[in-house]
């Protein structure tokens, strides 16, 4: 008798690339299915049933971030070294005399202002045109931030998007429509010894999606569908029972 338990394992190779593989898999849910096409006379149940559309769908979840993975998977655009981050509520404190300045920790690297909020109240500043400052008012160029005198010696939270030399940043271009990469995948379960393992040739992704939650680990789902490769066939199972 063969049992599986467990999430299994998943890999998925992109045309002409390296496997890779969908980590700390939570789950994924294979479905295979035909319209069922039924011939009726004059009774109430069908009489003779023939196969029509055969369908493959795939839905896994994982709980690692891979941005190789969501490119050669779900996007096929262009990945580059390097990520965009974001600094939130970082405090600063306005000089008590002019200059009212304020440079940020990453303005070395500085690609855009998100915001700035009194630390005390949670209110927020009014971002204006250079030399328009006033209390409550301020402006900012390549990361520094220029306040009014009004506000001198208030201790601000600061947020901001700058750019790093780690990690992975994908450009999303708009391609034509029809464009989809496509990938073969290797799905494994394994229980007392005994091995269950589905192959499928050609697929491609229709869904990616990466819900957060306040309390809780983001667990992304991947969902694609099963087609046949140039050769007419579509992949193999197997058991060890």
């Amino acid at each position: 008798m063969q049992y599986a338990i467990g999430s299994g394992s998943l890999w998925g190779t992109p045309a002409g690339g390296s496997p890779l593989r969908f980590g700390a898999l939570q789950d994924c849910q294979i479905d295979h299915s035909f319209d069922l096409k039924e011939i009726y006379g004059t009774g109430s149940y069908p009489i003779e049933f023939g196969r029509g559309k055969a369908k493959i769908e795939i839905k896994a979840k994982l709980a690692v971030i891979s941005g190789p993975l969501f490119n050669a998977i779900y996007f096929g655009g262009s990945l580059a070294a390097g990520q965009i981050l974001v600094a939130e509520n970082e405090l600063q404190t306005v000089p008590s005399s002019s200059a009212y300045t304020v440079t940020v920790a990453n303005s070395a690297h500085f690609l855009g202002d998100q915001g700035v909020i009194y630390a005390a109240t949670g209110l927020p500043l009014t971002q204006v045109a250079s030399g328009s400052e006033a209390t409550g008012k301020y402006s900012v160029a390549a990361g520094v931030y220029t306040f009014a005198a009004g506000d001198a010696g208030a201790q601000l939270a600061i947020s901001y998007v700058y750019s790093a030399t780690t990690g992975w940043t994908l450009a999303m271009a708009n391609p034509r429509m029809g464009v989809a990469p496509k990938f073969s995948v290797v799905f494994s379960q394994s229980y007392n010894g005994l091995q269950a393992t589905l192959q499928y040739y050609s697929c491609a992704a229709a869904k990616l999606s990466m819900p957060s939650k306040l309390d809780d680990w983001t667990i992304s789902e991947l969902d694609f569908v099963v087609g046949a490769n140039a050769a007419g066939n579509v992949g193999q199972v197997s058991f060890s029972q």
